[in-house]
């Protein structure tokens, strides 16, 4: 739904400073004073004349917020954002707009965006709802850097302690896991503590968390039975 921002919203807390907020307008005189009103605020702050400009220049991988006009010349907000859709880059999106356009705006929520906000929009109320996706996208920042370094981890394991992991995670006992693959228990036991050598886990709860906080799927990915 279309957001009317009022002159009533509070003002945020100090913001998240660990990102930065990409502003893409057309119209100068808009841009500098989001610029202003931003930088005030201590965040970091890069401006876009244009689509093309900002998606030849932007870096997919940073802790960002993008504040995109809806129309522009040449590419508009919504084909900048069916760009980023194309591209799987999930920065959150707050399209601005001068017109008031309910079928645009449940079109770009869709696909999407986080707001959809009318100018002339109230500032405390901008900065509040850029402070909290800044935040949201350091946690989901975290948490893609935690899945990687736990991916990496994974990818350490051989095939046969792959195959121990297995039955270790679905909580077979190490004399079941012996009977199901054929090996001494002794052998087992050397596994596990490999295992949770190279995985850094203390505990099979530790163990479980580097499994399930992970990208890829070992198990599946090794066509384990």
């Amino acid at each position: 739904m279309m957001i009317q921002m009022t002159s009533k919203s509070f003002t945020p807390d100090s913001p998240d400073t660990a990102g930065v907020v990409y502003i893409v307008e057309d119209d100068e005189a808009v841009r500098d004073s989001l610029k202003w009103l931003l930088e005030a605020s201590s965040y970091r702050v890069e401006l876009f004349e244009s689509g093309e400009m900002f998606l030849a220049k932007f870096d997919p991988n940073a802790i960002a917020v993008l504040v995109l006009d809806v129309r522009m010349p040449g590419m508009s907000g919504l084909e900048v954002q069916e760009h980023l859709i194309a591209r799987k880059c999930d920065i959150p999106i707050i399209f601005i707009s001068g017109h008031g356009d309910v079928s645009m705006a449940v079109s770009t929520l869709k696909k999407g965006a986080v707001d959809f906000i009318e100018k002339p929009f109230d500032q405390a109320a901008l900065r509040s709802l850029i402070e909290r996706m800044l935040q949201e996208a350091r946690q989901r920042k975290l948490k893609a850097e935690k899945r990687s370094l736990n991916d990496a981890l994974l990818s350490k394991l051989t095939p046969r302690e792959l195959h121990v992991l297995e039955r270790i995670v679905s909580g077979r006992l190490n004399k079941q896991i012996a009977a199901d693959l054929g090996i001494s228990i002794k052998t087992v036991e050397a596994h596990r503590a490999s295992i949770m050598d190279k995985t850094n886990s203390g505990t099979v709860a530790d163990l479980m968390r580097v499994v399930m906080n992970a990208n890829r799927t070992p198990l599946k990915d090794n066509n384990m039975n």
